[in-house]
């Protein structure tokens, strides 16, 4: 295994909100709640979960781009041994783009609308790379060609509402790669576009990051896609990993009861007798984080909960090889 590119320890975000109602309070609560996590070097790992989990306010933690009411409250993201979160606000502009990049959910509000495509990928290597005007021009282009967008020299003067979406995110994608980045966090970057063009948007991520050497943390709630694409995955509950472990072996042996919840709401395909039969769904709704349950967060919505799952929270533990999970009862899960 390659060498640790990030660690992150304990790492705790938090919001504040304002409650209003007949007693006016400000409510707390912890969106990523004590997760610990690591990633290797050209490392693909998959972090899924359904919405409101924590994923994405993990990969706004690492690059610090909480705003209020938000805050980390809490932990250690150790990028090549340096803490993150002791970075000041100009160091941590050195690290977005040129060593750490994000390609964010809706390309539609990721790029600039008053400054062409060309441009706006031109500052990523401006403010990160020694390249002259002249250099960045055909680095441009080139990263155009990259992705997939055709007459590239020719677009370099559109604008970002001359494309659509499935070719804005791969402008998006273009300017993630342009300083060649050792980490790329890659939030549901296909959730805005059409089914046909996801898989497209997909395949040229996984080919930009393994062509430029760089690790990927992919945040998607579609365990499908992981399977294809991962080589690790960790799964979120209530700003909680649940279960974390090599993708094959998640995906064929689940340990956690909510993994395996993901796993059967995947649609497939059946013989015809069997079409009419409902999907498997989890029951209930994910709890509001400002009014957790006690004990594990999931057992409302298990159906193998147990006295003990209602009274305290498991903690993540290592059970066999690389597998982690934290549930009471994942030794009989595993069996």
């Amino acid at each position: 295994m390659n060498n640790v590119l990030l660690d992150i320890k304990r790492l705790t975000t938090s919001f504040t909100l304002f409650a209003s109602g007949a007693e006016s309070k400000f409510n707390t609560f912890n969106a990523v709640d004590g997760v610990d996590l690591t990633l290797c070097e050209q490392e693909i790992l998959g972090l899924v979960g359904e919405s409101g989990g924590g994923k994405s306010v993990t990969g706004f933690s690492i690059l610090r781009l909480i705003d209020p009411p938000g805050r980390i409250a809490e932990g250690e993201i150790l990028y090549r041994g340096e803490d993150l979160l002791k970075k000041t606000e100009a160091e941590m502009r050195r690290v977005r783009g040129r060593e750490i990049a994000m390609i964010f959910q809706d390309p539609m509000t990721a790029l600039n609308p008053l400054h062409t495509v060309g441009r706006q990928i031109d500052e990523m290597l401006r403010l990160h790379t020694p390249l002259g005007g002249s250099e960045r021009r055909e680095r441009v282009i080139s990263l155009l060609h990259e992705v997939g967008i055709p007459n590239a020299e020719s677009r370099l003067l559109a604008w970002p509402h001359q494309f659509s979406g499935g070719m804005l995110q791969r402008v998006v994608i273009a300017t993630a790669l342009a300083a060649r980045p050792r980490l790329i966090i890659a939030d549901e970057p296909t959730t805005a576009l059409d089914v046909t063009v996801q898989a497209q948007i997909l395949h040229l991520i996984l080919e930009g990051v393994k062509n430029h050497g760089a690790a990927l943390i992919l945040i998607t709630h579609d365990l499908a896609v992981v399977a294809g694409m991962t080589q690790r995955v960790a799964v979120m509950y209530c700003g909680r990993i649940v279960e974390e472990g090599p993708t094959d072996d998640v995906i064929r042996s689940p340990l956690h009861p909510y993994t395996l919840g993901l796993i059967n709401s995947i649609p497939r395909s059946a013989p015809q007798r069997e079409s009419s039969r409902r999907l498997p769904q989890i029951p209930g709704m994910v709890p509001n984080l400002t009014n957790l349950p006690r004990g594990c967060s999931f057992a409302p919505r298990c159906g193998d909960a147990e006295e003990r799952c209602f009274a305290e929270s498991p903690a993540l533990r290592l059970l066999g090889g690389k597998r982690k999970v934290a549930c009471w009862r994942a030794k009989e899960a595993k069996a």
